[in-house]
């Protein structure tokens, strides 16, 4: 039997009743369903017979979503309750239609690249995670500049080429799907969200030639803590999990190997956000 799992943001009182109207439907098909308060900070049985993962919220909501549900294989139904919906394209009272499509074979389907973070200390990884949007490392102290170095390279433990080292507020390493987040505020630039690469970009880096760049997903990096630091240092992933950071620490970032499946979330949706949410002009 076909399994559903319903992520809800709580905060929300659209979100929590049409999570009720949904759940009714799911069950008059015949398909088992439950909904999950993320908000308690707990995960969700460890199980992959989920079928779907429906998300009801903002964009923050798919993130979760995504992390939580993407490594299992299970793709994710975003429907946007929240302000900007650059990820959660499906408007609610759209919802039972494109779900319909999505059960013929009929809706937009659209993979998303996402990365995944090893944090090494000592020589063991003591943190590990999967990103929709971004990385960003940064100082913890207001207006305090960091040291890091970047590497680049073909595959984990191989030998890294010098990108070069940055005194900056941070850093962000960023998704095509990101690109339109933190980054885009940054200066960085807009990436298409079905493109595989990644985005590499300052934050207030202090050097004119602290330029963002845009590298192939097939080359993961490796970013060095350098031992001289004015600030602690964190590690923020998709702007809601975050890790200290010590001197010395080294992150390898690379692709995830499983991406995550968004159901009507093609480049129609992408671009229309561009111009209602960005004022996009093209020009």
């Amino acid at each position: 039997m076909a399994k559903a799992i319903l992520f809800v943001n709580q905060k929300k009182e659209r979100a929590k009743s049409l999570a009720v109207e949904i759940l009714k439907d799911l069950e008059s098909r015949g398909m088992e369903a439950e909904s999950f308060n993320f908000e308690k900070k707990s995960e969700p049985v460890n199980r992959d017979d989920y079928s779907i993962a429906f998300s009801l919220g903002g964009d923050g909501t798919v993130l979760y979503t995504a992390r939580t549900m993407a490594p299992l294989g299970v793709p994710v139904f975003p429907i946007n309750l929240g302000t900007l919906g650059f990820i959660s394209g499906v408007r609610p009272e759209n919802w039972k239609s494109v779900f319909e499509a999505y059960l013929s074979g009929k809706a937009k389907l659209s993979r998303r690249l996402m990365l995944e973070a090893k944090l090494s200390r000592r020589g063991s990884v003591v943190f590990s995670s999967c990103c929709l949007n971004d990385f960003v490392i940064s100082a913890s102290g207001i207006a305090k500049i960091i040291n890091l170095s970047v590497s680049a390279g073909h595959e984990e433990g191989a030998e890294f080429a010098p990108l070069g080292r940055y005194r900056a507020d941070g850093l962000i390493v960023a998704t095509p799907t990101g690109s339109t987040a933190y980054s885009v505020a940054a200066g960085g630039p807009i990436v298409d969200p079905e493109l595989e690469a990644l985005i590499l970009n300052p934050i207030c880096p202090f050097a004119l030639s602290g330029r963002p760049m845009v590298l192939p997903s097939g080359e993961p990096l490796l970013i060095e803590v350098e031992q001289e630091q004015r600030s602690g240092v964190l590690l923020t992933v998709d702007g809601q999990v975050t890790e200290h950071l010590e001197p010395g620490d080294k992150i390898f970032i690379s692709p995830s190997t499983t991406p995550v499946t968004l159901i009507a979330s093609g480049r129609t949706v992408f671009y229309e956000a561009l111009k209602t949410k960005l004022s996009w002009m093209g020009g």
